[in-house]
């Protein structure tokens, strides 16, 4: 009795997925159930943190549900896993014609040009060996027509490369005009000439970081805070890599110290879980927090 229960709230799920609205009665004549039972079902995916929407008289689930969101991350693979995929079919023989299928079907999903495009690869590579001499020599390099959406131009950039990010689609430099650290990315260069003049602005070179929360910046902040068991859970459950970041605190509670480079991805999940956390370490933090709770209190 109890499989078939949950063999009916998986179907229950799959009908509330499809590209359809359905009634109450039709879901239950679907089911073979009774609306009265149906209405139990669904009290029971809201519990389970499914977002059922009614409009008007039909019912469907949110595909932004938590639920959906946690299945997503754990099986789907992110842009630089597929870009990174691509690559390495890229080596391969172009008469493989599943390579070639599979390399096709990657770049239209995640929006991978350069993955299906030999002669922008080989540009990329010629690129990274420059740029890989030039960070061994400490030389600056001119980064040749260099495509900006953000400004819109076509420009020769003079830098100091200090760093390659994401699988070598990006480098960090110094750039000289400008006297700032920014990322250029590979396929949006020509090409990489080294010239012959030596880093001079080594000390404002600044390595990037990506932290838990997949924000990215130079600058980090190290925050402590005592959770709950619930909030302990819900973290390694949705961030598996914060595990190595928590010590037990006695049986219940457990002290988490990580470094982050913004405050928004640690701070959504600490509003929404605050009476299980304490903030004990990282005043900036603090401040952050209680910024927040004040914005959010004159909205109410």
């Amino acid at each position: 009795m109890r499989m078939d229960k949950y063999g009916r709230e998986l179907d229950l799920i799959l009908i509330l997925t499809e590209n359809a609205s359905y009634t109450a009665q039709q879901i239950a004549d679907r089911l073979g159930i009774t609306r009265r039972n149906l209405y139990y079902y669904f009290d029971y995916l809201r519990d389970c943190g499914f977002n059922l929407q009614k409009t008007g008289t039909t019912y469907r689930l949110d595909r932004s549900s938590s639920f959906f969101r946690r299945l997503h991350e754990q099986i789907s693979l992110s842009e630089y896993e597929a870009a990174y995929i691509c690559r390495r079919l890229d080596s391969d023989d172009t008469r493989d014609h599943t390579a070639v299928n599979i390399r096709q079907k990657l770049a239209r999903s995640f929006n991978l040009p350069d993955a299906v495009n030999p002669e922008l690869q080989r540009r990329m590579n010629d690129c990274v060996a420059k740029l890989r001499e030039a960070m061994a020599t400490r030389k600056m390099v001119v980064l040749h027509k260099y495509a900006s959406p953000h400004s819109n131009t076509v420009t020769d950039r003079i830098v100091e490369p200090y760093q390659l990010m994401n699988d070598e689609r990006d480098v960090r430099c110094h750039e000289i005009r400008s006297h700032e650290n920014k990322t250029f990315r590979l396929s949006r260069m020509e090409s990489v000439e080294i010239i012959d003049v030596p880093w001079t602005f080594d000390d404002r070179h600044k390595q990037m970081y990506t932290d838990m929360f997949m924000f990215a910046g130079e600058q980090r902040y190290t925050v402590k805070m005592r959770m709950g068991l619930l909030s302990y859970n819900l973290m390694v459950e949705e961030y598996p890599q914060s595990a190595k970041c928590f010590t037990a605190d006695g049986d219940t509670a457990w002290i988490f110290e990580g470094e982050v480079v913004s405050f928004l991805g640690i701070g959504r999940f600490v509003l929404g879980l605050y009476e299980d956390i304490e903030v004990i370490g990282c005043e900036e933090f603090k401040v952050y927090l209680a910024e927040k709770i004040k914005s959010m209190n004159k909205a109410v």
